[in-house]
């Protein structure tokens, strides 16, 4: 599984098909920090001549999911990942390069602890925030992520 910037952006294009061709990208990722970005373009646009919201929904959980998936590798075991629910809010219209950062990285090590201790499943919440290039929040994000043992 992937665990750089770039082997996410491969991974994207294999498994993640639709967000690699709306142009999400990872550009940086480690245990605490996640950075993905995407363009706003004609394939992503919605009819207000802004991006969708589902684009920027992609670019937003590929920025708490990869973490996730890292961690879930570094442990060593197998263990499932879902997202339970998320909430959004829009605050400006996206257009132009939006940045989405999430820095929730420590939530994920704490809830697989627990589930490999326990053996029950754990839920936590991540949230990541999009900018545009003159760092104005256009919108903000959260997943609930659940993640167990698998059998």
């Amino acid at each position: 599984m992937a665990s750089s910037a770039s082997k996410f952006n491969m991974f994207t294009f294999f498994k993640l098909p639709s967000a690699w061709w709306c142009g999400v990208r990872v550009k940086y990722i480690d245990d605490k920090k996640a950075v993905t970005s995407v363009t706003h373009r004609w394939i992503n646009q919605n009819p207000f001549k802004s991006m969708f919201w589902a684009v920027q929904g992609m670019a937003a959980e590929l920025s708490t999911g990869a973490m996730v998936i890292n961690q879930i590798k570094d442990s060593g075991r197998k263990i499932s990942m879902l997202v339970l629910n998320n909430t959004a809010n829009f605050s400006k219209k996206a257009t132009g390069k939006i940045t989405f950062t999430c820095e929730d990285g420590h939530l994920i090590e704490e809830a697989i602890k627990k589930t490999i201790e326990t053996g029950e499943g754990q839920t936590f919440w991540m949230q990541s925030v999009g900018m545009n290039k003159d760092g104005v929040v256009v919108s903000t994000f959260t997943f609930e992520w659940t993640i167990k043992l698998k059998k």
